[in-house]
């Protein structure tokens, strides 16, 4: 008899059928199987009911050669065959009594969830379904999607059969759910919120204690995250077991186990599953799975070593070699009282080894290699070395303390476009630490652990099938040509996205980038920073174009050497706190007349000045004003400074210099200077007295500190930016700009940053 006739007028509950495992199912039972049904359970999702999911689902790519052997459209067939339930592992509703077998595909796959919602999914939903299941009334075959890797840190055969093991899923499920309420306190204990608010501050000091305080809090939750993954994968690996995920789909198996007596049970165990061999189409495969970021790291050129053996097996099982596995496992039901167990697996008569495996991905892009980043040639594959789990985790640890020095120097330098390109490679090589780092925590214990799954249970299965099953069910996997699927089949279909994406990056990054088309509203403000945005300056650079004049040459001498001792000194003030910066250097106006200043400027500094203009930055400002929105200068500068710009702004806000009865400055400021989030403060007031909508207004500033100018409007743009502020305007998407600016042959001192 065949699978087809053996389940033929069955009613099959299923879940996790949006999941990868679950839609190649469904998929093969809908083409396959024509005389079975299916019952889904299926989680809404945003305005999405169970059953608009569903009809999403049958529009995949997977579905179709059978919508073009069904003409096009699978909704008869979904609507005939298909009863959807909505709901999910933590909210089941109750199953439907005639029920002939359940398939339960859902689990949490990823390898680092915290350890609750490991728990949450993959002990306590299984629970919650065999409860349902015992509760309907019915006593249907149970089939259980579990993982090979169950067995552990195990090393040699492991047969199919029960994992042997003493730990109680009870208490260890108990623990867990107890664990996240224990952490949210420690991450409150006055200690650990010092640290994580100095470290936030020193980050964030420039723009703010609100800034600072946000990200305080944001370091607070990923340290809970963090905490709650390492209890899980310490506790995984105190047991025995590779990593969280493993350990609870272990005492998942547990939970099944518990219920042989109910209804019949069985276990199918894959081992890591890739892209389909044959069906429903040669490469198909939905996200990435296990070894893909390995592979395009390596395409890359970023994977330089891996803590694996040559001869070590990486057992594969491409999916639909899994799915027809499953399908024969569901027309075979054990007898009462007994589970059955069933590898998915390739190693034990088929193995690849991680030589074999780096040799075929070596030689797929060798022939298709990626486009280099930046205009660069074709990235240089790694030769590895092999040296073994220490010595990758030393190399790694080296590349990590040179990265990190690195940022430090950078961070520190003044801002030039050569600076953010270095800023660029740095945080490219961090990020590809990051990615090592992660991968060699989570997959390290796989490369060591030397497992044989036997699949003899499995390979009887397959041989009792029709030969006419055999070749449409198809989980032999010995037959699988290894070159031919990692080169001709795999590699191709990974890369294929990525390349599309890396081709639209780079169509990106070849454009100009160019301001937004100004739409024109009385409810719109335009705000621009000054030094370092509008004109190339700084504070002590226009402190100096305003004091040297009026002081003869001996004096003129002095107060330079006098500036240049204390330079270390303000710059060392500007890093700690921007405010204090401005009024330690706004100190050396005291004795001078104002009403002097004044004249200066706009006597001698105006052309000076403008020369010094963006003018790129004139154009933007002309094209809000004629736009009719209204623009706002906020500077850290003194006042006096800004009035070669007034006939451009409709507001300026500036430092004012308090003087004394005589018109002559005290040496402090009328009101404490605007910067960091006051300046943010005062565009909030300023846009609500006059009803401005914020939403669609633009901020243009260059430095760090000015965050909370920039996020508080729609259109933020960062104009030639420090590299604190180019990473965060990377990191959230903002136009950058480089204005450039006028020249002068006016002999000047530069300093880094810009003004605030």
């Amino acid at each position: 008899m065949t699978l087809r006739d053996q389940l033929a007028g069955k009613r099959i509950l299923l879940t996790g059928v949006t999941g990868f495992v679950g839609e190649a199912l469904c998929q093969r039972i809908l083409e396959e199987l024509p005389e079975t049904r299916l019952v889904v359970l299926v989680r809404p999702k945003g305005t999405n009911t169970g059953r608009k999911r569903l009809e999403q689902l049958v529009g995949k790519p997977a579905f179709a050669s059978l919508r073009e052997a069904l003409g096009g459209d699978l909704t008869a067939v979904a609507d005939e065959r298909i009863e959807v339930l909505e709901g999910d592992l933590a909210n089941i509703p109750d199953l439907p009594g005639d029920l002939d077998a359940v398939v339960h595909c859902a689990g949490d796959v990823s390898f680092d969830p915290t350890i609750e919602e490991a728990f949450a999914t993959n002990v306590q939903g299984t629970l919650g379904l065999l409860d349902k299941v015992k509760a309907c009334g019915a006593a249907p075959h149970y089939v259980h999607v579990s993982t090979a890797y169950v067995a552990g840190r195990r090393r040699g055969a492991i047969p199919e059969a029960s994992v042997v093991h003493d730990v109680d899923w009870r208490t260890e499920m108990a623990y867990a759910g107890r664990l996240r309420e224990r952490t949210e306190e420690a991450s409150r204990a006055p200690g650990t919120l010092a640290r994580l608010r100095r470290d936030a501050e020193k980050e964030h000091h420039r723009a703010g204690p609100l800034t600072a305080a946000g990200d305080a809090e944001r370091r607070r939750k990923e340290w809970v995250q963090d905490q709650l993954k390492a209890a899980g994968r310490e506790r995984a690996r105190s047991l025995g077991w590779t990593d969280v995920y493993t350990f609870t789909k272990a005492m998942g198996e547990r939970v099944v186990e518990e219920h042989v007596h109910d209804f019949p049970v069985s276990i199918v165990r894959p081992s890591i599953i890739e892209s389909a061999y044959v069906r429903p189409y040669a490469g198909w495969i939905e996200g990435f799975k296990m070894a893909e970021p390995l592979i395009l790291a390596y395409g890359r050129g970023e994977l330089p070593e891996f803590p694996a053996s040559p001869d070590s097996v990486i057992d594969i099982v491409p999916v639909d070699h899994v799915v027809a596995a499953m399908i024969a496992v569901l027309a075979n039901p054990p007898e009462s009282g007994h589970a059955g167990y069933f590898h998915a697996s390739s190693g034990s008569r088929n193995p690849l080894t991680f030589q074999g495996l780096v040799e075929h991905v070596k030689s797929y892009f060798e022939r298709h290699p990626f486009e280099g980043t930046d205009g660069r040639g074709a990235p240089r594959l790694p030769s590895w070395s092999w040296p073994g789990g220490e010595g990758a985790e030393r190399l790694l640890r080296t590349g990590e303390r040179l990265t990190s020095l690195a940022d430090k120097v950078v961070t520190r330098l003044p801002r030039s476009d050569r600076v953010r390109r270095m800023a660029s490679d740095v945080g490219r090589q961090s990020r590809r630490l990051e990615f090592l780092r992660r991968y060699m925590d989570l997959y390290r214990p796989y490369a060591e652990c030397e497992l044989e799954f036997r699949d003899d249970k499995t390979m009887a299965l397959f041989t009792a099938l029709s030969p006419d099953d055999r070749e449409r069910f198809a989980f032999d996997t010995s037959v699988v040509d290894w070159k031919h699927y990692i080169v001709d089949v795999h590699c191709p279909s990974i890369t294929k996205p990525i390349r599309a994406l890396d081709a639209a990056r780079r169509r990106r990054g070849s454009a100009t980038a160019k301001p937004r088309t100004l739409v024109p509203s009385e409810k719109v403000v335009a705000a621009f920073d000054m030094d370092g945005t509008l004109l190339s300056s700084n504070v002590i650079e226009t402190y100096l174009w305003l004091r040297l004049p009026e002081l003869a040459g001996l004096q003129r001498a002095r107060e330079i050497g006098q500036l240049a001792r204390k330079l270390p000194a303000y710059l060392m003030a500007e890093r700690r706190d921007r405010g204090g910066f401005l009024r330690a250097v706004y100190r050396r106006y005291e004795g001078a007349s104002l009403h002097e200043l004044n004249i200066l400027v706009d006597e001698d500094l105006t052309d000076h000045m403008l020369e010094r203009v963006s003018g790129a930055a004139i154009r933007r400002i002309r094209e809000h004003r004629a736009a009719g929105h209204r623009t706002v200068l906020i500077t850290g500068a003194i006042r006096p400074l800004t009035r070669p710009l007034h006939p451009l702004f409709d507001e300026i806000v500036a430092a004012d210099l308090a003087v004394d009865a005589e018109g002559r400055c005290t040496g402090f400021l009328s009101s404490p200077p605007l910067v960091g989030e006051a300046r943010a403060a005062w565009l909030n007031w300023y846009a609500s007295s006059r009803a401005l909508d914020l939403s669609q207004s633009f901020a243009y500033a260059d430095s760090h500190s000015d965050m909370p100018l920039l996020k508080a409007v729609g259109n933020p743009v960062a104009v030639s930016p420090d590299v604190a502020l180019w990473r965060e305007a990377r990191k959230s998407r903002w136009p950058v700009q480089n204005w450039g600016h006028g020249t002068t042959t006016t002999s000047r001192i530069t300093l880094p940053g810009g003004d605030k």
